[in-house]
């Protein structure tokens, strides 16, 4: 990760050694976090998982033209916002994760396209399944240089020759410790294939690389502020001095260098920040970041979501007016009406907003379809509950491993006293947390209410019968 002291080794060499090694590995740049740690978080419910539709539309658009530069337009790409105020950003199988910290703190779109475009390097180089054999090949030699240091000291120990005992315990650290640097330079040498393949997809899309070498100048400075003294032949990462050194030739000399985004694509990036700052650090903080335009549309958004958050509904509600007669055909205008609205327990003239912003929304968002039905089993009559649940399962058909719309999805089957189908939803809801022995229990339970056979029946048998991967 970006900011924090962490070597994705470090767990995995506590395992076979006998002997501890001092390792002090700041990644400052950036980075593929160790798939299993993330694998895990996530299961465990360790990264906290934030779903906005205007946020991931923006983001998606970011990385779209990126993937395609990639080879990758085809593959399905999941874009994950993590709740995170570090400038951080990493890839875990088909997704890419990144942290609302990176997206408030980079101020124009260029910088996070950059992040993107890195990140896709990893994925196009097929870096984690390589990590993965390193990962195997060091677990070996480990295994190796233990067993012959703990040959030589038993030898040692038997002949009584303390000499010979302690050059064991030498082979054991000295074997690990050229493990683990041996690692680290190969993820080092990772991360600069990673960074060079970002600069060809930003040049086969037409854009500049200066976002990225105005990110590693923010951790250089960091870096030199901090005062730390890093071995960098004991990260994971290049410095970040190696970085710009090595790109900054590459990215002046492409045509597309001073190349600005458009002002709507920097509109739009002003308009997340503002909201990202607002819901994690409060309106003061968004209101500094914007104060050289404090009646622009970012600073007005701010201000409103401010008052939603803290203020009274009926003041929020006429600020979002205001901001929605400026610009009628605003998605996501709308579903902050709709937000106001359900605080205000006005449910359906929520379900009346949220549904002009699913119209208005060319991403086609789940999370508005699932908002709309939130406000629809509020309202809580037959035919509204009906209209929940087709807007969840439409909304589960595309996104199925959201727990959240599972949850919702089990109250409006409940309200409707369809029981089955309920305790169903929950295990489903459960079973993407991974909360399996959860999900298993729910799951048995809707199923002695079912008919066998039937497919949610059967749904409900390949949740009983799921075994989770053994951990390597």
């Amino acid at each position: 990760m970006l900011w924090r002291a962490i070597d994705v080794m470090q767990s995995f060499f506590s395992a076979f050694r006998k002997t501890p090694i001092a390792v002090a590995a700041l990644a400052v740049a950036f980075s593929s976090i160790t798939p299993v740690e993330a694998q895990q978080r996530r299961q465990g419910g360790g990264i906290p998982i934030v779903r906005d539709a205007e946020i991931e539309a923006l983001v998606r658009d970011y990385a779209r033209p990126i993937f395609q530069a990639a080879g990758l337009g085809k593959a399905n790409i999941e874009i994950v916002l993590v709740n995170d105020s570090r400038f951080n950003a990493f890839v875990l199988g088909r997704r890419v994760f990144i942290n609302t910290g990176a997206l408030m703190q980079a101020e124009t779109p260029n910088e996070i396209i950059g992040v993107l475009a890195h990140e896709t390097g990893h994925l196009a180089g097929h870096h984690q399944e390589r990590l993965r054999e390193q990962l195997d090949r060091a677990k070996n030699m480990s295994v190796v240089s233990t067993l012959l240091g703990i040959g030589a000291m038993a030898a040692g120990a038997a002949s009584k020759n303390g000499d010979v005992a302690r050059a064991g315990g030498g082979i054991i650290a000295g074997g690990n410790e050229l493990i683990m640097r041996n690692l680290l330079s190969y993820q080092r040498s990772e991360e600069m294939a990673a960074d060079r393949s970002a600069i060809d997809y930003l040049n086969a899309t037409g854009q500049s690389a200066k976002g990225m070498l105005t990110t590693f100048r923010r951790f250089q400075t960091a870096l030199s502020l901090s005062g730390a003294r890093v071995d960098p032949y004991r990260v994971s990462h290049p410095m970040p001095r190696d970085r710009i050194q090595n790109l900054e030739t590459l990215a002046r000399a492409s045509p597309n260098f001073d190349k600005k985004d458009s002002p709507e694509l920097q509109r739009r990036h002003d308009m997340m920040r503002a909201k990202i700052a607002t819901f994690t650090q409060g309106a003061v903080t968004a209101s500094r970041m914007f104060r050289s335009q404090p009646k622009g549309e970012a600073a007005n958004y701010a201000d409103a979501l401010g008052t939603y958050l803290n203020g009274s509904p009926t003041a929020a509600l006429g600020k979002v007016d205001s901001l929605i007669k400026a610009e009628p055909q605003n998605a996501y205008y709308r579903e902050l009406r709709g937000d106001v609205l359900m605080k205000a327990n006005k449910p359906a003239e929520a379900a009346e907003a949220y549904s002009k912003a699913i119209s208005l929304d060319g991403a086609k968002s789940t999370t508005l379809r699932m908002n709309y039905a939130k406000a629809m089993i509020a309202i809580g009559k037959p035919a509204s509950l009906e209209k929940a649940v087709s807007s969840l399962v439409d909304a589960i058909d595309e996104d199925r491993e959201n727990p959240a719309a599972y949850d919702l999805l089990a109250q409006a089957y409940a309200q409707m006293g369809e029981l089955p189908e309920s305790e169903l939803s929950t295990a489903e809801g459960h079973f993407y947390r991974g909360k399996i022995q959860d999900a298993k229990i729910f799951a048995g339970r809707a199923q002695l209410k079912m008919k066998p056979g039937s497919p949610s029946w059967l749904r409900a048998q390949d949740i009983i019968n799921f075994r989770q991967p053994k951990k390597s």
